[in-house]
């Protein structure tokens, strides 16, 4: 199996280069690239073609929100997926870093493994988020209606699917959907496609959303 390319953007150098030994320790992972503007990290995407990009907000030039938007807007990127890091937890980084295309957003006081999982499961498409920004995230589309919500039509989805979409509300990844229901992980996937067409949403923290709004899962109080 091929390494894990991962692009680095950070406009500090030394926690790039943390960030380096960590990831160049693990035998799937490999950096391949490094930015410390958004602009840099743009064209650094384009040239070394990564497959997860660990994106800076705060920056010079050119910020990460804005980058990143650029990079999930290019058809020559496609294949490429953003990790968004940050020290903060406002709101307005992680609504505008969904926007923007990001797969996914980390806070940087996450240990070192769970940044590698961050990475691993970034790659395989899941979306992630830390779970305070899971929580935050929740909490902002169940109490503030908006207009491009979800509205979950249970009663076009199986049994199974309703099970799928509830585990994927309560925040578990597809190996612990598949273990809690007996299945594969190939069989998870499928059913997750099949929500996101029945649903009309676009990824998996969308899925989430939709899994409050219906009801099956509710905030941690």
């Amino acid at each position: 199996m091929s390494d894990i390319r991962v692009l680095l953007v950070d406009d500090q150098a030394l926690l790039r280069h943390s960030l380096a030994m960590i990831i160049n320790n693990e035998s799937d992972l490999s950096v391949v690239g490094e930015a410390g503007d958004g602009a840099r990290a743009v064209a650094c995407a384009r040239t070394t073609r990564p497959d997860v990009i660990l994106m800076d907000v705060r920056m010079p030039h050119l910020d990460g929100l804005k980058a990143t938007r650029r990079i999930c807007a290019d058809p020559a990127l496609s294949t490429a997926r953003v990790l968004v890091l940050s020290m903060f937890e406002l709101d307005e980084y992680l609504y505008e870093a969904l926007h923007a295309g990001a797969s996914g957003f980390l806070l940087k006081d996450a240990r070192p493994d769970e940044l590698i999982e961050a990475i691993r499961r970034t790659h395989r498409g899941e979306s992630l988020f830390a779970p305070s920004i899971l929580t935050r995230l929740v909490a902002h589309y169940v109490t503030a209606p908006r207009p491009d919500r979800p509205t979950p039509a249970l009663r076009r989805l199986t049994g199974r699917e309703v099970e799928v979409l509830t585990l994927i509300g309560g925040g578990l990844s597809n190996d612990e959907i598949a273990t809690a229901l007996v299945i594969s992980v190939k069989t998870v996937k499928t059913h997750i496609t099949h929500l996101m067409a029945k649903l009309a949403v676009r990824d998996r923290a969308q899925l989430v959303i939709a899994a409050f709004d219906a009801g099956l899962v509710r905030p941690r109080r």
